[in-house]
């Protein structure tokens, strides 16, 4: 969406979400120059916020409980694992599956946050291990297909180029003739 559309919504609704002001921050900070358009919107926005017609909502702040809880159980359990065999394996994956297969524990405050955790641990701790458990049977079980796979990161273009090129070369390796 662009900041023009983004300004009239916000006018026209009386609100800027947290989407449309992250959306708004991207593009200027992508954008090598801004258009005469998108300065008179982002002054029209402003004037909106100063004048309390367009009034900015908060960020909800929130946490998943569950997340920490299956972390604590993954960790626990791959470290016992690493130091009597010489697997290794990956606590992010094992994580992910496991979070996957069991219900999200949201809370928005501290208190809410304990209470989530003392109900998982009365409620859910043996669903929790056995999910992780599975996870780790999963990851053990799985094939080294790609060893040279990545985590999630920023990858350059450079590197994108350099890997599509290698892969090329490994699926068409004639396809360029020598003369």
């Amino acid at each position: 969406m662009s900041i023009v559309k983004i300004v009239e919504q916000a006018l026209q609704d009386g609100y800027l979400t947290p989407v449309m002001e992250a959306e708004v921050g991207r593009i200027c900070n992508t954008a090598s120059e801004l258009s005469i358009e998108e300065y008179m919107a982002l002054d029209r926005l402003m004037g909106g916020l100063l004048t309390g017609d367009v009034v900015v909502l908060p960020r909800k702040q929130f946490i998943n409980v569950m997340e920490e809880l299956v972390l604590s159980e993954a960790i626990t359990k791959v470290a016992e694992i690493e130091a009597t065999t010489d697997k290794t394996l990956d606590v992010g994956d094992i994580a992910a599956y496991a979070l996957n297969r069991l219900p999200p524990l949201y809370a928005t405050t501290e208190e809410g946050a304990n209470f989530q955790r003392s109900r998982a641990r009365e409620q859910l701790s043996e669903l929790i291990a056995k999910q992780v458990s599975d996870a780790i049977d999963k990851n053990l079980e799985k094939p080294e297909f790609y060893p040279e796979r990545q985590a999630l990161a920023a990858i350059k273009p450079t590197e994108v180029l350099s890997q599509i090129s290698l892969l090329l070369e490994d699926y068409a390796p004639n396809f360029e003739q020598s003369s």
